[in-house]
């Protein structure tokens, strides 16, 4: 009997429609020139069935994530625009990781959001204001949308994005610039090395430059729309596992309770099929890792917008694949996700 995937078993699981089944993880060619950017091995593979069935990514493949010349509009942002959005996303990055690792030994809790395992600090609002005000000094007229501004809750942050994006024809230049300025804020609590910033900025709803800064680990991970993926300015891939059995999985410990039930249920049948789980605590983190191969796919039952825009470029732009857990395709109003290497 041919081997089924864990996606596939855990989108059943958890009741929602699926007609098809295949392997997590989309095709890639890549090379990797040092210990950090190589592709995990694919160890022990013959001891599961290596038959490949139908890709459940198929509708959304990475060739068709990306937008060729032909399809971009005549006003589509130019490539200089482009790098110069890139350019001062990366120095807003930077500043608010060093404020990070200026606080790495640990932070106070200065309030509890949603509930007692959502927390904030002093220190998130103060990397919101170091990202927004390095961002909007160069780009006055963008419109700029960070998770400190934003009350509790998914229906609260799920409005705000939809205030941001009503009427956007042109207004604001277009551009939306949408961030997390710590993403793994409990971990950042604890002292963990496992948080850091996540900064995207869309033009007309569609996210066209990512940026995923790692201060603990000096790890700098860069996408533009079309142009590929990098860390620290060398090419990245997705990882070449095609069998589920040798896949590492990365999923979240969420605070609110619908989530947190459904990421249990979900632990209980893809335990058994995968190489092993990771919970780190960072959407950002794990998106950036399936990007260069360190996971091979990253799951959320429920996030918010400036959790992973910057981390869908990164995925999509490394030859991954990034749906909802419907597997439609991705776009700013997603909740629900999988991202993987899409073989």
């Amino acid at each position: 009997r041919q081997h089924q995937t864990a996606f596939a078993i855990l989108l059943v699981f958890l009741s929602i429609s699926l007609s098809t089944t295949g392997f997590f993880i989309h095709k890639s060619s890549s090379f990797h020139s040092n210990r950090w950017l190589r592709t995990p091995s694919l160890i022990n593979t013959q001891l599961v069935p290596t038959t490949k069935q139908p890709n459940i990514h198929h509708l959304a493949s990475s060739s068709s994530l990306r937008m060729s010349s032909a399809s971009k509009p005549t006003n589509f942002p130019s490539l200089d625009e482009l790098n110069e959005i890139l350019t001062v996303g990366i120095s807003a990055s930077k500043k608010a990781g060093d404020i990070i690792l200026g606080n790495a030994s640990g932070a106070q809790v200065s309030e509890r959001k949603a509930n007692s395992r959502d927390l904030l600090t002093l220190i998130d609002p103060l990397c919101e204001r170091t990202i927004r005000d390095t961002i909007l000094e160069r780009f006055p007229h963008h419109k700029f949308l960070g998770e400190e501004d934003v009350l509790p809750g998914k229906e609260a942050s799920a409005a705000a994005l939809e205030r941001k994006l009503e009427g956007d024809d042109g207004g604001s230049d277009g551009f939306l610039w949408i961030v997390d300025p710590i993403d793994g804020t409990t971990n950042f609590v604890h002292g963990m090395p496992l948080c850091m910033p996540s900064v995207a900025c869309a033009y007309r709803g569609e996210v066209v430059v990512g940026i995923i800064y790692d201060p603990h680990r000096d790890e700098l991970f860069t996408s533009i729309k079309g142009q590929g993926s990098k860390m620290n300015g060398q090419p990245i891939h997705v990882g070449e596992q095609d069998v589920v059995g040798d896949a590492i999985v990365g999923m979240g410990s969420p605070p609110a309770a619908e989530s947190l039930e459904m990421s249990l249920k979900g632990v209980k049948v893809l335990m058994p099929q995968v190489r092993t789980i990771r919970m780190l605590g960072s959407a950002a983190l794990m998106l950036a890792w399936v990007a260069n191969g360190r996971l091979t796919c990253y799951w959320e039952y429920d996030l918010s917008s400036w959790d992973m825009a910057a981390g869908y470029l990164l995925v999509t732009e490394a030859g991954g694949e990034f749906t909802d857990l419907n597997n439609n395709p991705y776009d700013l109003r997603v909740r629900k996700m999988i991202a993987s290497n899409g073989k």
